[in-house]
């Protein structure tokens, strides 16, 4: 099932309008009027309008870039994903722009701190990890190469977080955590539940304010790919909640001591 299509108000937009085409003298007319306040709430998803606002409120929810003294001296990245298969470690254009602006904020903040420790995270889909293409920039970018650890087998958030807690020898608890604004909440999620303490640094911000154009209002091909990653983010957050939950109910089923039997 190709989940990017249920997260897409292009695709629901185009449902409910054939629907609606097809039955419309056939449904009772609050469904139709219901059916129309959807479509028009999925065109305006589809509007910088729309789109900005739903990133705004992911975004929100990330705590200041500021962490408790003494500041973490590990700095860890999060790959982003790549365009395409790369042929070699230092195949850099095969990164995309998400890991790409990924990467250049940990380096900046490794400059900082030339002392830290560089952790990149990231497996991926194909034969050379993203990891590894990154951890090679980043000595192209002045990293020493006994500064910088590579993860090269998670394939989501979620394992970043876990393939990381697992390294030998360990990360310590306190990181610096570096992805997008709009990635982060999430990420920060995930990587406190696998036992870290993270502090945010976010990459790059999505959020554009609107600029009194009047194409701010017009559903555009960039606005629905920002809405579908905020959708993503939005999804992926309570997938993980739920998952937690889960795991919190069969740990407390499994804990529970037996009762006595007898009639």
């Amino acid at each position: 099932m190709n989940f990017t299509l249920l997260l897409s108000p292009l695709a629901w937009s185009v449902a409910i309008a054939l629907l609606l085409a097809l039955l419309w003298r056939r449904l009772p007319r609050a469904l139709c009027l219901l059916g129309l306040a959807i479509e028009t709430a999925l065109v305006i998803a589809m509007t910088p309008f729309g789109a900005n606002g739903l990133v705004r409120i992911i975004e929100s929810r990330l705590p200041a870039r500021t962490c408790q003294a003494p500041a973490p001296s590990t700095i860890v990245v999060l790959a982003g994903g790549f365009s395409r298969p790369p042929d070699s470690p230092r195949d850099f254009g095969a990164a995309n722009l998400h890991s790409l602006h990924r990467l250049f904020a940990g380096v900046a903040l490794w400059r900082r701190m030339p002392q830290a420790q560089l952790v990149i995270s990231g497996g991926g889909s194909y034969t050379v990890a993203e990891s590894t293409v990154l951890a090679e920039l980043a000595r192209r970018l002045g990293v020493p190469a006994q500064a910088i650890r590579t993860e090269t087998h998670s394939h989501s958030t979620w394992q970043n977080a876990h393939e990381l807690a697992a390294l030998s020898p360990r990360l310590p608890k306190r990181i610096w955590l570096v992805s997008s604004a709009l990635h982060l909440p999430r990420a920060l999620f995930a990587f406190r539940q696998a036992g870290f303490a993270p502090c945010a640094w976010p990459s790059v911000s999505l959020y554009v304010p609107p600029n009194g154009s009047f194409g701010y209002y017009i559903p555009q091909s960039s606005s629905l790919t920002k809405v579908e990653a905020a959708l993503h983010e939005l999804v992926g957050g309570w997938e993980y909640a739920w998952r937690v939950r889960r795991e919190a109910a069969n740990g407390s089923a499994t804990q529970a001591p037996a009762k006595s039997g007898g009639s």
